[in-house]
């Protein structure tokens, strides 16, 4: 049996899609943003996935937004 998987995303979220449009218009891809960062060339897809504040952050700089407006169902109050 196939196990189903939970959405994470927040309907105000960015598209990942949008995310890489939006590295790739200041110069990065994922992966060159991640060698150049000193980490394994995949590391910062991971926070395309599942939350990862710091590398949500990492890449909100490169893009030049806070992490809260690509992924604002992230980091929205939970006491709400």
């Amino acid at each position: 049996m196939k196990r189903k998987k939970r959405n994470l995303d927040h309907p105000s979220d960015w598209h990942n899609a949008d995310v890489v449009a939006a590295l790739r218009k200041a110069g990065w891809s994922l992966r060159k943003l991640s060698q150049a960062l000193g980490y394994k060339p995949t590391t910062l897809s991971v926070a395309l996935r599942r939350p990862w504040p710091k590398g949500e952050r990492l890449i909100a700089d490169a893009i030049g937004v806070p992490p809260e407006e690509i992924w604002p169902g992230r980091y929205q109050d939970k006491s709400s």
